[in-house]
């Protein structure tokens, strides 16, 4: 079930708050978590049942080497119980997520035909997976308390968080679900949730989603682009991808907020970074911490000299790409951004003494590079696509994009004033302005959480709601996944 689509909206929505409320009213509070769970697997299997029964089997092995290891005193036996879950989680991901890939390049490399199983990837198991893998490594360092197992299946379906992140560590959910207060309606919290929610949707349906039209449109016919068009179709999927993540994560911390619920920030306004360090410190957020702590710092960190650091730095990033899909293109944006990091920590001293307005466009032209590999097929058709800056000429825009672009209603409704004639002389004018507008915006304008944060309840705010509930739930026509369920 998506966060934009009417079902989820107008029915699944109402119904798990209410119930939740509900029961919590009436001192069911044990029953209102099984609520929550029940409703969390619904949304989570609505388009698939033996996905819905992968997470649950996934859930019952975890909190079972948990049971155990906590019961076994011997370090030999819980390193063996820690070994099993490490396989465990990290075989099913290799199952569903790179066998194929590894199949594919093996038989390149030693030319043999092994069958592929061509599996569709479980939504959301890189980042339910994750999660289990903190909370099994840390039961091992005995870093964290007995939690029981409806707790744990709360932790881990809470369907906020469950399909794209934030990658939610058990001492972060499970104290506030068991939190008293947070049982009772809070009007407040549930106003800042739903002007989140109402800032996330429009991001995604309104912004994300048009980007998308005009992303699909460029490299389906990359052939064909100058150069011009070669970098409006890059700047457009840097801000697909920027709405579509910044969107859902507005959307999960805005329904967390509805739960009293404060879900960890995932989403920083990474355009406004003016380092790639920075870029890193506030984009994805929780993936960044979760190999911080359980890569980056096993593997040394940076207590064994310069050159282990960056190696360490490298490794991470390295498998950060890999983590978000299984093609090459994944793996090599991943070494670009590791190469990146450790440019900019080997020379910090330089980078600090960039003016910020020209770190922020430096940061934002790497990142789009950066994404368009992202985006290719394959590194050979990301090349395609370079290569246009260097044989092709700058000189008007792909007529499809202008096309696409007026093809919006809004668009359509903007044609009307078209003062002087000036969209005639100049058809492509809406769709710069368009472009333009919208990256300016991502790097100046303050994000969803510190709107939240000093947010009153006001009568501007409540129309600013109304006006973007409606005009996003009017332009559901075509409901979009969201990027990250892809990895």
């Amino acid at each position: 079930m998506l966060f934009n689509s009417y079902i989820f909206i107008f029915l699944f929505l109402p119904l798990v708050l209410l119930g939740y409320y509900g029961l919590n009213h009436f001192k069911q509070n044990k029953l209102a978590i099984v609520y929550v769970i029940g409703m969390s697997f619904w949304f989570y299997g609505y388009n698939s049942i033996e996905y819905l029964c992968i997470l649950v089997f996934s859930i019952l092995i975890n909190y079972l080497l948990v049971e155990l290891m906590s019961r076994l005193q011997k370090q030999e036996v819980r390193r063996i119980l820690l070994l099993l879950g490490l396989v465990w989680n990290i075989g099913a991901l290799f199952y569903y997520k790179y066998f194929d890939f590894f199949v594919e390049n093996f038989n390149k490399v030693f030319h043999t035909d092994i069958a592929f199983l061509e599996l569709v990837l479980p939504l959301g198991i890189s980042f339910y997976t994750f999660q289990q893998l903190s909370y099994v490594i840390d039961s091992y360092k005995r870093d964290c308390e007995k939690y029981s197992l409806v707790e744990y299946a709360a932790y881990v379906s809470f369907f906020p968080q469950l399909i794209a992140g934030p990658i939610v560590y058990h001492d972060e959910l499970i104290p506030q679900l068991r939190d008293e207060a947070n049982k009772k309606l809070n009007f407040d919290n549930m106003a800042k949730g739903i002007y989140a929610f109402s800032l996330g949707l429009a991001k995604k349906v309104l912004l994300a989603d048009t980007f998308s039209r005009l992303v699909a449109v460029g490299y389906y016919d990359i052939y064909k682009l100058n150069a011009t068009s070669t970098l409006l179709v890059m700047v457009c999927y840097s801000l697909q991808i920027y709405f579509d993540f910044s969107g859902y994560c507005d959307m999960a911390y805005g329904i967390g907020y509805m739960f009293n619920i404060k879900l960890p920030v995932n989403f920083n306004s990474p355009y406004k970074a003016a380092s790639i360090t920075e870029f890193w410190d506030r984009w994805h957020m929780t993936l960044t911490r979760f190999f911080t702590k359980y890569v980056y710092i096993p593997l040394g960190g940076s207590r064994r000299g310069k050159c282990r650091t960056y190696l360490n730095i490298f490794i991470v990033f390295a498998v950060s790409g890999l983590w978000h899909g299984a093609n090459w293109t994944f793996i090599v944006w991943g070494c670009m951004n590791g190469i990146a990091k450790v440019l900019d920590r080997m020379f910090h001293k330089v980078v600090e003494k960039i003016p910020r307005l020209a770190g922020i466009i430096l940061t934002f032209t790497f990142s789009t590079f950066a994404w368009s590999l992202f985006r290719s097929k394959s590194v050979a058709h990301a090349r395609v696509l370079w290569s246009n800056f260097a044989k092709k000429p700058w000189g008007e825009i792909y007529p499809p994009f202008i096309e696409t672009f007026d093809e919006l209603i809004e668009a359509e409704v903007l044609q009307h004033f078209n003062i002087g004639g000036i969209l005639t002389i100049y058809p492509w004018l809406l769709l710069v302005l368009f472009v333009v507008g919208v990256t300016i915006a991502s790097m100046t304008m303050r994000n969803t959480q510190e709107k939240v944060a000093v947010m009153k309840l006001t009568t501007k705010k409540v129309l600013v709601v109304i006006i973007l509930l409606v005009w996003s739930v009017l332009s559901l026509s075509q409901v979009s996944e969201f990027l990250y369920f892809n990895f």
